[in-house]
């Protein structure tokens, strides 16, 4: 017997809970300068309960090849990755329209 999900109530192989939970996400990608005038992106709005944000920064460092970290419902990467970040979100299945650059 297959396993049911406790919010959708389908089986657990068909469950579309989590495509659901990201196209509702609104996702902010900003840049900003830090010390010493050091660019960095700040990604918000990834909802912490439908997407592990510490393997999430983990892949987006790799995609990048940058440093960051995850703090505060927040990812934070070295550099000006904006473009980078949304095109591999976008991969992952998080919805176009709702994905800010600023």
């Amino acid at each position: 017997m297959a396993e049911i999900c406790p919010t959708c109530g389908l089986p657990t192989d068909i469950c579309v809970c989590t495509e659901i939970g990201k196209e509702q996400q609104r996702i902010k990608i900003r840049r900003e300068t830090r010390k010493f005038g050091k660019p960095t992106t700040i990604v918000e709005g990834i909802n912490n309960k439908d997407q592990d944000l510490g393997r999430l920064a983990q892949k987006l460092k790799a995609y990048c090849a940058c440093g960051g970290t995850a703090k505060n419902n927040q990812i934070i990467l070295q550099g000006d990755q904006r473009d980078r970040v949304k095109a591999y979100l976008i991969q992952l299945g998080f919805s176009d329209q709702n994905i800010e650059l600023q």
